[in-house]
Protein backbone atom coordinates (compact mmCIF):
# COMPACT_ATOMS: atom_id res chain seq x y z
CA UNK A 1 0.00 0.00 0.00
CA UNK A 2 1.44 3.65 -1.28
CA UNK A 3 1.67 5.96 1.67
CA UNK A 4 0.66 9.19 0.95
CA UNK A 5 3.45 11.88 0.51
CA UNK A 6 3.82 13.51 3.29
CA UNK A 7 3.38 17.64 3.23
CA UNK A 8 6.40 19.16 4.86
CA UNK A 9 5.15 22.42 5.02
CA UNK A 10 1.53 22.08 6.71
CA UNK A 11 3.24 19.84 8.87
CA UNK A 12 5.91 22.78 9.96
CA UNK A 13 2.57 24.91 10.04
CA UNK A 14 0.24 23.28 12.51
CA UNK A 15 3.02 22.56 14.64
CA UNK A 16 4.15 26.11 14.66
CA UNK A 17 0.43 26.77 15.65
CA UNK A 18 0.01 24.42 17.98
CA UNK A 19 3.31 24.84 19.91
CA UNK A 20 4.77 28.45 19.39
CA UNK A 21 1.08 30.58 18.79
CA UNK A 22 -0.43 28.03 21.44
CA UNK A 23 -3.63 27.97 18.88
CA UNK A 24 -6.78 26.29 20.35
CA UNK A 25 -8.16 22.70 19.31
CA UNK A 26 -11.19 24.07 17.54
CA UNK A 27 -8.37 26.77 15.17
CA UNK A 28 -6.45 23.53 14.73
CA UNK A 29 -9.66 21.93 13.18
CA UNK A 30 -10.71 24.51 11.22
CA UNK A 31 -7.46 25.80 9.80
CA UNK A 32 -6.52 21.70 8.84
CA UNK A 33 -10.15 21.31 7.07
CA UNK A 34 -9.37 24.45 5.13
CA UNK A 35 -5.85 23.71 4.08
CA UNK A 36 -7.46 19.75 3.32
CA UNK A 37 -10.02 21.21 1.05
CA UNK A 38 -8.37 23.67 -0.82
CA UNK A 39 -6.22 20.77 -1.77
CA UNK A 40 -8.46 19.00 -3.48
CA UNK A 41 -8.87 20.78 -5.91
CA UNK A 42 -7.82 19.19 -9.24
CA UNK A 43 -4.17 19.92 -10.98
CA UNK A 44 -2.74 22.33 -7.86
CA UNK A 45 0.94 22.78 -8.13
CA UNK A 46 3.11 22.77 -4.89
CA UNK A 47 2.66 25.56 -2.21
CA UNK A 48 5.59 27.41 -3.19
CA UNK A 49 4.56 27.75 -7.03
CA UNK A 50 0.66 28.90 -6.36
CA UNK A 51 -0.20 31.95 -7.82
CA UNK A 52 -3.39 34.64 -7.64
CA UNK A 53 -5.04 33.15 -10.23
CA UNK A 54 -5.44 29.78 -8.25
CA UNK A 55 -6.78 31.28 -5.37
CA UNK A 56 -9.44 33.54 -7.27
CA UNK A 57 -10.72 30.03 -9.18
CA UNK A 58 -11.21 28.67 -5.98
CA UNK A 59 -12.88 31.47 -4.50
CA UNK A 60 -15.05 31.58 -7.11
CA UNK A 61 -15.81 28.16 -7.64
CA UNK A 62 -16.93 28.26 -3.34
CA UNK A 63 -19.12 30.95 -4.29
CA UNK A 64 -20.86 28.55 -7.07
CA UNK A 65 -21.25 25.96 -5.26
CA UNK A 66 -23.29 28.19 -2.68
CA UNK A 67 -20.37 27.77 0.17
CA UNK A 68 -21.59 30.17 2.76
CA UNK A 69 -19.25 34.02 2.83
CA UNK A 70 -18.15 33.38 6.58
CA UNK A 71 -17.25 29.93 5.75
CA UNK A 72 -15.75 31.49 2.82
CA UNK A 73 -13.45 33.94 4.79
CA UNK A 74 -12.74 31.30 7.58
CA UNK A 75 -11.08 29.22 4.64
CA UNK A 76 -9.36 31.86 3.27
CA UNK A 77 -7.91 33.35 6.81
CA UNK A 78 -6.26 29.83 7.25
CA UNK A 79 -4.88 29.82 3.67
CA UNK A 80 -3.52 33.67 4.22
CA UNK A 81 -2.45 32.14 8.08
CA UNK A 82 -0.50 29.11 6.33
CA UNK A 83 1.38 31.81 3.61
CA UNK A 84 2.55 34.24 5.98
CA UNK A 85 4.16 31.53 7.73
CA UNK A 86 6.43 30.63 4.58
CA UNK A 87 6.93 33.86 3.72
CA UNK A 88 8.48 34.23 7.36
CA UNK A 89 9.90 30.27 7.65
CA UNK A 90 10.24 28.94 4.33
CA UNK A 91 11.80 31.94 2.11
CA UNK A 92 9.00 32.21 -0.20
CA UNK A 93 8.95 35.95 -1.79
CA UNK A 94 5.95 36.79 -2.49
CA UNK A 95 2.51 36.05 -0.56
CA UNK A 96 0.09 35.46 -3.62
CA UNK A 97 -3.16 36.06 -1.10
CA UNK A 98 -2.40 39.41 -1.03
CA UNK A 99 -3.83 39.70 -4.52
CA UNK A 100 -6.71 38.50 -3.23
CA UNK A 101 -9.98 40.32 -2.39
CA UNK A 102 -12.26 38.45 -0.42
CA UNK A 103 -17.05 39.20 -0.46
CA UNK A 104 -17.60 41.19 2.05
CA UNK A 105 -19.57 39.84 5.49
CA UNK A 106 -23.18 40.89 5.55
CA UNK A 107 -23.39 42.52 8.50
CA UNK A 108 -26.67 40.95 10.56
CA UNK A 109 -27.58 42.91 13.67
CA UNK A 110 -27.69 40.01 16.66
CA UNK A 111 -31.14 39.38 18.02
CA UNK A 112 -31.37 40.59 21.35
CA UNK A 113 -33.83 39.31 24.11
CA UNK A 114 -36.08 41.75 25.86
CA UNK A 115 -35.41 41.98 29.99
CA UNK A 116 -39.04 40.98 30.57
CA UNK A 117 -38.27 38.06 28.34
CA UNK A 118 -34.80 36.93 30.18
CA UNK A 119 -36.98 37.11 33.50
CA UNK A 120 -39.12 34.66 32.10
CA UNK A 121 -36.58 32.33 30.72
CA UNK A 122 -34.25 32.98 34.39
CA UNK A 123 -37.03 32.01 36.34
CA UNK A 124 -38.58 28.96 33.89
CA UNK A 125 -36.41 26.49 36.24
CA UNK A 126 -37.65 27.02 39.29
CA UNK A 127 -41.30 27.66 38.29
CA UNK A 128 -42.29 24.38 36.27
CA UNK A 129 -42.23 21.00 37.35
CA UNK A 130 -39.37 19.06 36.91
CA UNK A 131 -38.87 15.44 34.97
CA UNK A 132 -39.66 12.78 37.64
CA UNK A 133 -36.32 11.22 36.56
CA UNK A 134 -34.10 14.36 36.79
CA UNK A 135 -32.27 14.56 40.01
CA UNK A 136 -34.06 17.33 42.55
CA UNK A 137 -31.28 19.32 42.47
CA UNK A 138 -31.46 19.97 38.61
CA UNK A 139 -33.83 22.83 38.13
CA UNK A 140 -31.09 24.46 40.45
CA UNK A 141 -28.54 23.86 37.96
CA UNK A 142 -30.33 25.25 35.45
CA UNK A 143 -31.61 28.34 37.43
CA UNK A 144 -27.68 28.74 37.85
CA UNK A 145 -26.60 28.33 34.35
CA UNK A 146 -28.97 30.71 33.00
CA UNK A 147 -28.55 33.69 35.54
CA UNK A 148 -24.47 33.24 35.20
CA UNK A 149 -25.03 32.93 31.25
CA UNK A 150 -26.74 36.50 31.49
CA UNK A 151 -24.52 37.57 34.74
CA UNK A 152 -21.48 37.55 33.03
CA UNK A 153 -21.80 37.27 29.24
CA UNK A 154 -19.85 34.06 28.88
CA UNK A 155 -18.88 32.18 25.99
CA UNK A 156 -20.45 28.75 26.04
CA UNK A 157 -17.25 26.78 25.74
CA UNK A 158 -15.91 29.23 29.20
CA UNK A 159 -19.27 28.16 30.66
CA UNK A 160 -19.05 24.47 31.07
CA UNK A 161 -15.12 24.88 31.60
CA UNK A 162 -15.45 26.30 34.82
CA UNK A 163 -14.03 24.53 37.77
CA UNK A 164 -15.86 25.41 41.27
CA UNK A 165 -12.56 26.96 42.37
CA UNK A 166 -13.00 29.70 39.17
CA UNK A 167 -16.10 30.86 41.34
CA UNK A 168 -15.26 33.31 43.90
CA UNK A 169 -17.71 34.57 45.80
CA UNK A 170 -15.76 36.94 47.99
CA UNK A 171 -14.98 39.56 44.91
CA UNK A 172 -17.91 38.41 43.23
CA UNK A 173 -16.09 37.00 39.92
CA UNK A 174 -15.23 34.45 37.46
CA UNK A 175 -12.12 33.29 36.23
CA UNK A 176 -12.34 31.90 32.82
CA UNK A 177 -10.14 31.00 30.00
CA UNK A 178 -11.23 32.75 27.01
CA UNK A 179 -10.29 32.55 23.27
CA UNK A 180 -6.35 32.32 22.37
CA UNK A 181 -6.67 30.75 26.04
CA UNK A 182 -6.01 33.95 27.40
CA UNK A 183 -7.36 34.66 31.13
CA UNK A 184 -9.52 37.05 32.07
CA UNK A 185 -11.69 38.07 35.20
CA UNK A 186 -15.55 38.74 35.18
CA UNK A 187 -17.61 39.96 37.80
CA UNK A 188 -20.89 38.54 37.99
CA UNK A 189 -24.43 39.65 39.87
CA UNK A 190 -25.72 38.60 43.07
CA UNK A 191 -28.67 36.77 41.87
CA UNK A 192 -26.41 34.37 39.63
CA UNK A 193 -24.20 33.92 42.84
CA UNK A 194 -26.74 32.76 45.20
CA UNK A 195 -28.26 30.56 42.25
CA UNK A 196 -24.81 28.99 42.25
CA UNK A 197 -24.54 28.42 45.99
CA UNK A 198 -28.00 27.30 45.89
CA UNK A 199 -27.41 24.63 42.94
CA UNK A 200 -23.75 23.78 44.89
CA UNK A 201 -26.10 23.04 48.41
CA UNK A 202 -28.22 20.83 46.83
CA UNK A 203 -26.05 19.16 44.34
CA UNK A 204 -23.14 18.81 46.83
CA UNK A 205 -20.63 20.35 44.83
CA UNK A 206 -17.60 21.40 46.54
CA UNK A 207 -14.52 20.63 43.78
CA UNK A 208 -13.89 19.78 40.12
CA UNK A 209 -16.26 20.61 37.47
CA UNK A 210 -18.53 23.25 38.52
CA UNK A 211 -21.81 22.14 35.79
CA UNK A 212 -22.59 18.33 36.52
CA UNK A 213 -24.67 16.42 34.36
CA UNK A 214 -27.21 14.15 35.95
CA UNK A 215 -24.52 11.28 35.87
CA UNK A 216 -22.29 13.98 38.09
CA UNK A 217 -19.79 14.14 35.43
CA UNK A 218 -19.07 17.73 33.47
CA UNK A 219 -21.89 19.31 31.68
CA UNK A 220 -21.00 19.22 27.75
CA UNK A 221 -22.39 22.36 25.35
CA UNK A 222 -24.99 19.76 24.01
CA UNK A 223 -26.66 19.88 27.42
CA UNK A 224 -26.55 23.97 28.11
CA UNK A 225 -28.38 23.77 24.54
CA UNK A 226 -30.89 21.37 25.80
CA UNK A 227 -31.50 23.51 29.02
CA UNK A 228 -32.49 25.88 27.14
CA UNK A 229 -34.62 24.63 24.96
CA UNK A 230 -36.42 22.74 27.72
CA UNK A 231 -37.12 26.04 29.52
CA UNK A 232 -38.23 28.19 26.40
CA UNK A 233 -41.96 26.72 25.56
CA UNK A 234 -42.62 28.31 29.04
CA UNK A 235 -41.65 31.78 28.21
CA UNK A 236 -43.74 34.28 25.74
CA UNK A 237 -40.14 34.38 23.76
CA UNK A 238 -41.43 33.42 19.83
CA UNK A 239 -37.46 32.66 18.51
CA UNK A 240 -34.81 29.85 18.88
CA UNK A 241 -32.84 31.13 21.79
CA UNK A 242 -29.17 29.73 21.59
CA UNK A 243 -26.76 30.26 24.49
CA UNK A 244 -24.91 32.91 22.36
CA UNK A 245 -28.07 34.97 22.55
CA UNK A 246 -27.94 35.61 26.18
CA UNK A 247 -24.20 36.87 25.66
CA UNK A 248 -25.63 39.24 23.08
CA UNK A 249 -28.48 39.99 25.33
CA UNK A 250 -26.16 41.21 28.23
CA UNK A 251 -23.86 42.90 26.02
CA UNK A 252 -26.49 45.13 24.72
CA UNK A 253 -28.41 45.75 27.68
CA UNK A 254 -25.58 46.74 29.24
CA UNK A 255 -24.64 49.52 26.50
CA UNK A 256 -28.76 50.52 26.83
CA UNK A 257 -28.10 51.22 30.62
CA UNK A 258 -24.65 53.55 29.79
CA UNK A 259 -22.04 51.38 30.07
CA UNK A 260 -19.38 52.10 28.07
CA UNK A 261 -17.89 50.53 24.72
CA UNK A 262 -14.33 49.22 26.76
CA UNK A 263 -15.48 48.14 29.17
CA UNK A 264 -17.98 45.66 27.69
CA UNK A 265 -14.95 44.79 25.40
CA UNK A 266 -13.12 43.90 27.75
CA UNK A 267 -16.39 41.71 29.82
CA UNK A 268 -17.02 40.47 26.47
CA UNK A 269 -13.07 39.13 25.84
CA UNK A 270 -13.34 40.59 22.38
CA UNK A 271 -9.15 40.76 21.41
CA UNK A 272 -10.32 43.76 19.59
CA UNK A 273 -13.27 46.58 19.84
CA UNK A 274 -14.43 46.32 16.25
CA UNK A 275 -16.06 43.18 17.04
CA UNK A 276 -17.80 44.48 20.41
CA UNK A 277 -18.74 48.15 18.03
CA UNK A 278 -21.92 45.60 16.57
CA UNK A 279 -23.92 45.59 19.81
CA UNK A 280 -23.79 49.64 19.38
CA UNK A 281 -25.73 49.19 16.35
CA UNK A 282 -28.37 47.12 18.04
CA UNK A 283 -28.54 49.60 20.35
CA UNK A 284 -28.59 52.76 17.79
CA UNK A 285 -31.57 50.59 15.95
CA UNK A 286 -33.68 50.54 19.38
CA UNK A 287 -33.39 54.10 19.68
CA UNK A 288 -34.52 54.68 16.65
CA UNK A 289 -37.34 52.32 17.13
CA UNK A 290 -38.07 54.41 20.27
CA UNK A 291 -37.80 57.97 18.42
CA UNK A 292 -40.13 56.72 15.47
CA UNK A 293 -42.92 55.55 18.52
CA UNK A 294 -42.57 58.86 20.80
CA UNK A 295 -41.75 61.27 18.13
CA UNK A 296 -44.52 63.55 16.88
CA UNK A 297 -42.38 64.73 14.20
CA UNK A 298 -40.65 61.64 13.54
Amino acid sequence: MKRPNRDRFADDFFTFLEVERNASPRTLINYRHALAEFRQVPNLPAWKELTADHFRRYLFECSKRGIARPTIRLHFAALRTFYKFLTERHGLKENPLKEVQLPKLEKKLPLVLTTKQIDELLSAPLRIEKSAKAPVWMPARDAAILELFYSSGLRLAELVALDVANVDIYSESVRVLGKGRKERVVPVGAPALTAIQKYRQEANVHAGPLFLSKVRRRLTAANVWLVIRRYLPHTSIPLKVSPHKLRHSFATHLLDAGADLRSVQSLLGHASLSTTQIYTHVTIERLKTAYDEAHPRA
